[in-house]
């Protein structure tokens, strides 16, 4: 099976295997780790390879082809059409616009999939970086919501345009 690559102008984001997906978790600084969701891990134990709703996708730089950070969905489009995603730029690579070409790039690709009519994002509650890339990509916000594994958080969605 062919690796799936979403191309944008300066990056590739490129969906990962399970077991490359697991071995990137682990990498990570304890903090860090502690931050991805457990479900989320325990999910992609049962995924198979090339699976682009459950499996992250590495976001390489196409110029240097560095790794600069990682996106995923939180999982396939739910009964309601709604798909969460989420983000992240490596410190070294921050201020850079990556991570809004990733983000813009990930929610395109999820709304070009008929079965997605949203597609949602959390942040922290506050307008810090995140909250600006989601306002680039054309997020609304909704309010505050408690999540299960975040707590309190900010709601974004990104509606698809009626034809």
């Amino acid at each position: 099976m062919p690796t799936l690559v979403i191309p944008t102008p300066r990056l590739d984001l490129i969906l990962q295997t399970p077991d490359q997906v697991l071995a990137w978790v682990e990498s990570l600084p304890p903090e860090v780790r502690a931050e991805v969701s457990p479900d989320w891990v325990a999910r992609v134990h049962s995924t198979p390879p090339g699976d682009p709703w459950s499996l992250s996708y590495a976001v390489e730089e196409r110029a240097g082809r560095a790794v600069v950070g990682g996106c995923a969905f939180k999982g396939p489009p739910d009964a309601d059409g709604v798909v969460e995603l989420a983000y992240g730029v490596d410190e070294e690579y921050r201020g850079r616009g990556y991570a809004t070409e990733a983000a813009a790039a990930l929610a395109g690709f999820a709304l070009a999939d008929g079965r997605v009519r949203v597609v949602r994002a959390h942040t922290r509650p506050e307008y810090g970086s995140s909250a600006r890339v989601l306002v680039k990509c054309g997020f609304t916000k909704l309010g505050e919501v408690v999540d299960p594994e975040d707590g309190l958080v900010w709601r974004w969605e990104r509606v698809r345009e009626s034809p």
